[in-house]
């Protein structure tokens, strides 16, 4: 059976790219209505009259809180479905030779934005609801070279998500984790991973090849759908093999 989203309302940060935007699509598709939220550049328009952009700092507690009013407003006074997308690594960067700035913009942009806007979503979001985080293969594994600390961000969502699962649980709202491991065409790789370096990364995936955003998108959609209403505190990774917990 196919998954109805149909009556759902979403919100998917950093939804203008890559994952966030596969995961804006699908959910739409699926009938959901979606806003999308950014923060440095232009909404991205959508094929789907049901998927609206909003732009703001999501690692801006104030500016969070503002955003989530707002969606809610747009969607009818209540947020089903959030997905915290949101992120990045930022620059690679040896721990020795990190500055108090960049360890605080990565621990910001990947967690503090995590926090900031599921306690905002709260407020709108009805009994029944779905919290779905975006960690990462990194937060398993340590991360590859410079990535430390954003390993340790992404480290901070998967406990940040079994935390909320068990406050969470009395009012049905489930709360999941998507790790991906290698995502090819993304923005992400494209500016931090070198071609040698992808390339040596899919010989070594057991189902010989790189993930898609779309492999990402379906599980976030499955976690969003009724499907999925008993599981809860779970990390969902996506890496082809690669890792296993």
């Amino acid at each position: 059976m196919e998954i109805n989203l149909s009556g759902k309302t979403a919100v998917v940060t950093g939804g203008n790219h890559g994952i966030g935007r596969a995961l804006v699509q699908m959910l739409a598709d699926c009938g959901a209505q979606v806003v999308s939220t950014h923060y440095s550049s232009e909404f991205e328009s959508f094929d789907n009259d049901s998927i609206s952009g909003m732009q703001f700092d999501a690692t801006d507690s104030a500016a969070v809180e503002a955003a989530m009013k707002g969606a809610a407003e747009k969607l009818g006074g209540k947020i089903d479905i959030l997905v915290n997308n949101a992120g990045g690594l930022l620059a690679r960067v040896e721990t020795s030779e990190m500055s108090d700035e960049h360890f605080h913009k990565v621990m910001d942009v990947n967690f503090s934005s995590t926090f900031y806007c599921t306690r905002e979503a709260l407020k709108f979001m009805p009994d029944g609801g779905r919290i779905i985080n975006l960690s990462s293969l990194a937060a398993q594994d340590g991360g590859g070279g410079g990535s430390r600390i954003y390993a340790a961000s992404k480290g901070a969502v998967i406990s940040f998500t079994r935390g909320m699962a068990k406050e969470l649980g009395p009012r049905r709202i489930t709360v999941n984790a998507i790790a991906p491991g290698f995502i090819a065409d993304t923005a992400f790789h494209n500016t931090f991973t070198p071609d040698n370096v992808q390339d040596m990364i899919v010989g070594k995936i057991p189902v010989g090849r790189g993930g898609h955003v779309d492999d990402v998108a379906a599980a976030g959609v499955y976690l969003a759908s009724d499907w999925a209403g008993f599981i809860s505190g779970e990390v969902l990774e996506i890496n082809g093999g690669l890792y296993f917990t």
